[in-house]
Order: C-alpha cells, then structure tokens, then sequence
C-alpha cells in the first residue's frame, strides 16, 4: 500500500512541475523577454556589420522570429495528434 502512495506522490510531484513548465512556456513575460534579447543580438549584430539605422532595422526580423516561434503550436498539435493513434 506504501508502495501506491509512493507512486501517487511522484505522479503528483510531477504534474506539478509539468504545469509550471507549460505555463512558464505560454506566459506572455517569457515571449516579451524573447522579443527583447532577439531585438538586442540583432542590433548588436547590424552595428557590427555597421549596417544602417541597425535599431529601426532590427525590428522587422524581431517581428518575424516572433511570428514563426508562435506559429510551431499548429504543428505540435498535428504531431500529437498523429502520435497518439
């Protein structure tokens, strides 16, 4: 019986950190935080190749990272959906 209870304590020990997981991961500070170090390495780098206007410039593939990272949720969907048949 010790046994079980064990096994439920884990299982609920690691439900819990599988739902923080998740929400850290959908959280709006964590794709705020991204957007802001993607905008920055890529200003770096425009100055460095002393492109111009490198901070106005940097927002247009900052915006575009943006929408390819939040669009992969279509396909963790299909592959779970096609993995659990």
């Amino acid at each position: 019986m010790q046994e079980i209870q064990k096994e439920i304590e884990a299982i609920k020990e690691r439900n819990k950190r599988v739902e923080a997981d998740k929400a850290r991961e959908t959280s709006i500070t964590r794709k705020i935080l991204i957007m802001i170090l993607t905008y920055s390495v890529i200003v770096i780098f425009f100055y460095a190749a002393k492109l111009p206007k490198p901070r106005i410039n940097a927002i247009i593939p900052t915006i575009w990272f943006m929408i390819s990272t939040l669009g992969l949720w279509i396909f963790k969907t299909i592959w779970i959906k096609y993995r659990n048949k």
